[in-house]
């Protein structure tokens, strides 16, 4: 039950990215706000997360669980309500908030339930399934779903699992608190969501209005210099600096915006481009995104493996090179125009290929290549790097789509993409060519 609520939070994450077409034509907004659709959920997720954790630790985790479920089915109700895009936002900012809320308090009760180590691990490691798995099967589940009922069904669809979540979680889980907990920096916290989301409507008015992308994006890099003054100020910060001073971290900071801008933001663009390529439907596209997808599902394990057996440097740089070669080849067939669908598929499946051996073992990256005592702060880190990343991407991509029907116009999104890829390609020679730490 508490795995339930990792895979709501991720299954929301992508089970639109096949219906943004038909939501954009609903509502009458274009890509660049249809953006927003996304990027509202990320950044208030990436916002409530820093937040969250130290509201469990004092007010009680199960209680933050079942707080996050309920603002979960709210605002899930309001965005299959929504009549408006601005009514959209907000909805899918609370969905966010929510699911920050859910997923913090279900890891922390896990880690109360299970006090023996090893089953902790495994309970852990469960949840982490079945996240890669709602993340996987999340396009083609809403592309089924919107195309028999609509797309408002995919948020309706949260109901039922919310409503199991709030009956069983009291009977069976206890709470769990430490009745202190540091304390939360609220006005940086503002700031960082003001920096990240003045960084997105920077980068999306950026092509119709040059002057006030500029301007926002410089607002942006102010707020994130005031940021980081903040920080190195407090006893206890939100994100510690000292963090970004150790270069394997930095170098895996790197790999989580290439991998989210590489990938999953791509994952946004591919329904609209296999529509406008080949004509497809939701059901069609969304059953088509499984070469992108369905490799989440098999090769975590074997990134696993490699990491062990080859180090971090040669596992993320064959990861990477994946991901951008794909990239490459989805640049290639959407400039040569529409044909058969085999160039395509290729490029998705790499793609997802490269993502899946990355994606599981960037936290574990983190984590292992950060100081020991900053090991917690690390892999709240690697939440905040992985959602800016993917909301950054969304953006950038979402502003390079083009306005017409002709599935030619996405290659430049796809080379942006692959232009990540190799940049994350080059962080990879900040990593260790081991397992462990750098010396």
């Amino acid at each position: 039950m508490l795995g339930l609520g990792a895979f709501l939070t991720q299954f929301d994450v992508t089970a639109l990215v096949v219906v943004m077409p038909e939501v954009g034509r609903d509502l009458a907004i274009g890509m660049p706000s249809l953006a927003w659709v996304i990027d509202g959920y990320s950044l208030a997720f990436t916002a409530a997360l820093l937040a969250a954790g130290a509201v469990a630790d004092r007010y009680g985790r199960r209680r933050v669980l079942l707080l996050g479920n309920a603002l979960f089915l709210a605002a899930s109700v309001a965005c299959a309500l929504a009549g408006t895009a601005a009514a959209l936002w907000a909805a899918r900012a609370g969905q966010g908030i929510g699911a920050a809320f859910l997923i913090t308090g279900a890891i922390a009760s896990i880690a109360g339930t299970f006090p023996d180590a090893a089953m902790r691990a495994r309970a852990l490691a469960l949840t982490g399934i079945l996240s890669g798995i709602a993340m996987a099967l999340g396009p083609t589940t809403g592309g089924l779903l919107a195309s028999s009922l609509g797309w408002r069904a995919i948020f309706l669809a949260n109901i039922l699992p919310c409503g199991l979540i709030a009956l069983a979680v009291p009977r069976r889980v206890g709470e769990g608190r430490t009745g202190s907990g540091s304390p939360i920096d609220w006005p940086g916290l503002f700031v960082l969501t003001g920096a990240l989301g003045l960084a997105v409507e920077g980068i999306l008015l950026a092509q119709a209005a040059p002057i006030a992308g500029a301007a926002g994006l410089a607002a942006s890099a102010a707020l994130t210099i005031a940021f980081a003054r903040r920080q190195r100020q407090r006893e206890h910060p939100l994100i510690d600096p000292a963090l970004a001073s150790d270069r394997g971290v930095k170098a895996v900071i790197v790999l989580l915006l290439a991998v989210s801008a590489g990938y999953w933001a791509v994952l946004v663009s591919l329904p609209a481009f296999l529509m406008a390529a080949y004509g497809m439907d939701a059901r069609a596209g969304g059953l088509a995104l499984l070469a992108a997808t369905l490799p989440m599902l098999v090769l975590p394990p074997v990134g696993g493996r490699m990491v062990r057996r080859l180090g971090w440097r040669r596992t993320f740089g064959i990861a990477l090179a994946l991901i951008t070669g794909g990239n490459a080849i989805l640049t290639a067939t959407a400039c040569a125009g529409p044909s058969d669908m085999t160039g395509a598929l290729i490029g998705m499946a790499a793609i997802g290929a490269g993502a899946a051996l990355a994606h599981s073992q960037l936290t574990g990256g983190i984590v292992a290549l950060a100081p020991p005592e900053a090991a917690g702060m690390a892999a709240a880190l690697t939440m905040v790097a992985r959602q800016a990343g993917f909301a950054l991407g969304v953006a950038i991509l979402g502003a390079l789509a083009p306005t017409t029907t002709d599935g030619a116009g996405y290659a430049a999104v796809f080379a942006v993409a692959a232009g990540a890829g190799l940049i994350g390609l080059g962080a990879c020679r900040g990593l260790p060519g081991g397992a462990g730490r750098p010396r």
